[in-house]
């Protein structure tokens, strides 16, 4: 759906041209089933790699914690709508004014601290494809941004970064 939508940006999949019953099936059970996928491996293959407990605790868990902190703010900060695709308005400010995409960090955060959390080698390939694929989602989204938003779309994307660090010049 992502390579489609980005190869081909006029015949998109995702973002949705509307939001429907339909658009959001095809949305949402698939990110589902990544993550419950990598919680169940996880917790079957719990701590395969044998890594000490303070880098899993340590690091693992506070990924996953604050991964779902930061998610659940930016997904009401934007609201439920507009997380699944829909036509608001441009979101610049909150958790938006570091990160053009702040769910799909956090989202690749919860993923990351969870394979560390759960050292499962095989939640692993599931939590690296989950990863590819929330890496991948800002490009089928940009050239949507781009026709709704415009100009100012273009300001805010030269100021924040996709994901974090330094803005695109």
């Amino acid at each position: 759906m992502l390579a489609w939508s980005i190869a081909m940006p006029e015949r998109r999949l995702w973002p949705p041209r509307r939001v429907t019953l339909v658009s959001q099936f095809l949305i949402w059970p698939p990110t589902v089933v990544i993550f419950v996928s990598a919680f169940l491996l996880g917790l079957a293959d719990w701590n395969r790699f044998d890594w000490p407990a303070t880098l899993r605790w340590g690091v693992g868990l506070p990924l996953v914690v604050a991964g779902n902190i930061i998610v659940w703010r930016a997904v009401f900060g934007i609201g439920i709508e507009a997380t699944s695709g829909a036509i608001d308005h441009l979101k610049t400010d909150g958790l938006y004014r570091w990160s053009r995409n702040p769910q799909y960090v956090a989202d690749m955060m919860i993923l990351v601290g969870w394979v560390i959390l759960s050292a499962s080698g095989w939640a692993l390939p599931v939590v690296l494809g989950g990863v590819g694929v929330l890496a991948l989602a800002p490009f089928a989204e940009e050239p949507w941004l781009r026709r709704t938003y415009g100009d100012p779309y273009d300001a805010y994307k030269h100021r924040t970064a996709r994901y974090l660090g330094w803005p695109e010049r």
